[in-house]
């Protein structure tokens, strides 16, 4: 084993550089609030994106 000093970590770049324009879709409005979910009926039974499987005549399968 050595006495070698552990590597330092990586410089990182807090700010763009002086050169930097942003282009022209780039806005500072606030991210849209997501709309709420719908709860529809699911006319043959239980939605299968929300319990992982399909029914259908008694037998589950996944999808």
């Amino acid at each position: 084993m050595t006495d070698e000093a552990p590597p330092r970590p990586i410089q990182r770049a807090t700010q763009r550089p002086g050169t930097f324009t942003k282009p022209q879709h780039w806005t500072n409005d606030p991210v849209p609030a997501p709309a709420p979910p719908k709860d529809e009926e699911d006319p043959e039974g239980l939605s299968p994106t929300r319990y992982g499987d399909f029914t259908r005549k008694g037998i589950a399968w996944d999808f």
